[in-house]
């Protein structure tokens, strides 16, 4: 038994194919053609507004920016054709679904609509079904068409809230760059007859490396070499921290002075510091990161240096007469493990002998070969500087060298710092 279906729900139904269609322009100079598509058009349930000519079409258009647009080809004046190119050279937010009704099927005259704008064509005299079926398919294309846009613009100020926010972190960055640059107040000092001097280059705006150098007094230097694990912010907050707990500035702040009954200080044992900055940082709690480090306290009379390996590179010793040596003894990072005991060992110089600090950012740098420099290639880059030079000059030499080995796909993957201490330099 058959049940009649109400109305309304063949209504609703039929808007349901045609959600993104509600506005229809209807071009057709022939009153009755325009009489009877509009029929069904409102009958679906769309508002209809019609125009006789392309130029009154073009004169609407300028006000309202309809969803479909259905245009007779042949009219008096501006043709189908040129009201679509027009059309579609009018500015709109939306894309509007473009059908040219046409007694035309010839595949030349198919390709002039498509290349003028058009998206489909029906055939005069338009059939309802067929006209249904057409718009049901231009309103699935427009769904498509406006989620896509939709999307794209929440891409777009995404986008633009990522690129503020950016800028914001980009300027932090920036000034976190000159803080950072404040824990080095000064890259070559003189001690006498013999010289530190240091440089810190650190991969991006900020880095995890620190160098330093003190001096209580014209007897002794203390200078350093720290790599703290990791990059960015956090690794140069913790090289913030270590620029406090050993600055120049501040004798009584730094870990590595001892001040004397007398009011003058002197300089602790390279292990003592070395605990000392272990188990402060090991006190701090929800701090992960850990750090190596290589601290030495050089007696600028003798030559003779104390120095502590806490899982640095091992220093190299350059000797006046050409021989380079490693030295060191390994050692445990700080922070990894609490209440470690460290060894110190020394190192007797020479007068012109020189000993270079330097973090792993020299000897993991990744060659145009795929290899990395390693110990050896270190060795080679220090021969290839040029011999007379010294001091800061030597460093950026070094750093140079550096930069022309390594590979263009990779380049600099991690901050590159070094302490040059030259005894009684030649």
């Amino acid at each position: 038994m058959s049940t009649a279906v109400p109305a309304s729900r063949i209504q609703i139904a039929g808007q349901a194919d045609f959600r993104s269609i509600r506005q229809v322009l209807l071009v057709d100079d022939s009153r009755l053609q325009r009489r009877i598509i509009a029929s069904s058009l409102k009958k679906w349930g769309f508002e209809v507004i019609e125009a006789e000519s392309g130029d009154t079409a073009i004169e609407l258009c300028r006000n309202f920016r309809p969803d479909l647009v259905l245009s007779d080809w042949m009219m008096p004046g501006m043709s189908g054709l040129e009201f679509c190119r027009n059309f579609r050279d009018m500015s709109g937010a939306d894309y509007a679904y473009f059908i040219l009704l046409t007694s035309k099927s010839e595949k030349n005259e198919v390709a002039q609509g498509l290349d003028a704008g058009a998206d489909d064509f029906l055939t005069k005299p338009v059939n309802a079904d067929e006209l249904r079926a057409r718009i049901s398919a231009g309103g699935r294309i427009l769904d498509m068409q406006r989620e896509l846009s939709d999307k794209n613009k929440l891409i777009s100020d995404t986008l633009d809230q990522l690129r503020v926010a950016y800028d914001t972190i980009d300027k932090d960055l920036i000034q976190a760059k000159k803080i950072q640059q404040s824990l080095v107040p000064e890259f070559s000092r003189s001690f006498g007859e013999s010289q530190v001097s240091l440089l810190l280059k650190p991969c991006g705006h900020i880095g995890g490396d620190l160098v330093g150098m003190f001096s209580p007094n014209d007897d002794e230097v203390a200078f350093y070499s720290i790599d703290v694990s990791g990059h960015g912010i956090t690794s140069a907050m913790m090289t913030a921290k270590l620029g406090g707990l050993l600055s120049s500035a501040y004798p009584d702040q730094n870990l590595g002075m001892e001040r004397q009954a007398n009011g003058s200080y002197t300089l602790r044992e390279p292990a003592t510091v070395a605990e000392m900055l272990n188990e402060r940082l090991l006190a701090d709690s929800g701090i992960e990161e850990y750090f190596t480090m290589i601290y030495a306290v050089a007696d600028l009379k003798t030559g003779v240096l104390k120095l502590v390996q806490s899982g640095h590179p091992y220093p190299l010793v350059l000797h006046a007469d050409g021989r380079s040596e490693f030295v060191g003894e390994g050692g445990v990072p700080i922070g990894l493990l609490p209440k470690i005991r460290c060894s110190q060992f020394k190192v007797e110089l020479t007068p012109g002998d020189r000993l270079l600090l330097y973090s792993d950012g020299f000897t993991e740098s990744r060659l145009t070969s795929g290899e990395m420099l390693e110990e050896q290639g270190l060795v080679d880059l220090i021969g290839g500087c040029q011999a007379k030079r010294a001091g800061k000059e030597f460093l950026d030499d070094l750093f140079w060298g550096l930069t022309q080995k390594m590979s263009a796909e990779f380049g600099m993957e991690d901050d590159v710092s070094a302490t040059l201490f030259e005894f009684k330099a030649l």
